[in-house]
């Protein structure tokens, strides 16, 4: 069993991770994602493996870089948790134990209980961006930005880790739910002491959210783009049209009604070429999959 910790300028919580994830793991990997501070000498003096890069890239660079090392050293279960210290590793056992009992691809560890006094800020921001990823992903998941996850190896072949940034944890339950992953949670605790950093919550919701409709947009380009393009295209020609009989009526040419017409009409047509190639790419981008 593997340990895969992202970590990004935490010297001061990273040691305390590590040596608790060893005690309740086989082996142990941090991602240094472009620290400047002394992340990546604590961890290489506790003797674990430390995947760096260069500069700072993101959750999802580091969890993609991570998961690439798991596939490589072919570890059976591959449980991910963040370097700041607000979750347990010694609740690792009970994370993993519904995919020891195979009744699960993904676990998910649930902030969302009694057990945890989550900051109002951040519950509610919280419930918003579960809202939106369950919405897309159709499960009905509490906590859909958590970072303490077990995966089975078969799991992790099949995910592809596209999003660099936060939105990382919304794309992996999107794409679990494309592929029909069977995910259960757990409900784990959590420090907010202070020892992880407090980022901006509206920051990292716009983020989130503009991720997800990435995403979304991406997979069903017809649906997202193609429909509204062919409904501002349908307004466009409908308001055309009236401006063309009111002219024939009334020799009153509507100038603001024009430029309506022709502005929703190319942004019609705009988007719903974009729609096509978008859906083109993905597949060939599928079958090219396949072909491997």
């Amino acid at each position: 069993m593997l340990v895969c910790i992202p970590a990004f300028n935490e010297e001061k919580s990273i040691a305390g991770v590590i040596l608790a994830a060893r005690k309740n793991s086989n082996a142990v990997i941090v991602c240094d994602d472009g620290s400047t501070d002394m992340t990546v000498e604590i961890a290489e003096a506790l003797g674990v493996e430390v995947a760096r890069h260069s500069e700072n890239l993101g959750k999802g660079a580091a969890l993609r870089t991570l998961f690439e090392r798991s596939r490589q050293m072919d570890a059976e279960i591959i449980v991910t948790l963040d370097g700041d210290g607000q979750h347990d590793p010694n609740e690792i056992p009970k994370v993993i134990q519904p995919l020891l009992n195979g009744d699960a691809d993904i676990v998910n560890g649930s902030r969302l209980n009694e057990e945890v006094e989550m900051p109002r800020h951040r519950t509610f921001g919280n419930k918003v961006l579960s809202f939106f990823t369950n919405r897309f992903a159709g499960r009905n998941i509490s906590d859909t930005q958590s970072g303490f996850r077990a995966y089975t190896r078969q799991t992790i072949a099949m995910l592809n880790v596209t999003e660099d940034g936060l939105g990382v944890d919304s794309q992996i339950l999107l794409d679990a739910g494309t592929r029909k992953l069977r995910i259960v949670e757990v409900p784990i605790t959590c420090s907010y002491d202070g020892s992880s950093r407090d980022r901006s919550v509206v920051g990292q919701g716009f983020h989130v959210i503009a991720a997800i409709l990435r995403v979304v947009v991406e997979r069903r380009p017809l649906i997202y783009l193609g429909l509204p393009g062919l409904i501002s295209m349908a307004l466009g020609v409908a308001l055309l049209t009236y401006t063309l009989i009111l002219y024939n009526e009334s020799a009153y040419f509507s100038i603001p009604i024009s430029l309506i017409a022709v502005t929703t009409g190319i942004i019609g047509i705009l988007l719903t070429i974009t729609s096509l190639i978008l859906y083109s790419i993905g597949n060939l981008v599928r079958k090219l999959r396949l072909e491997r």
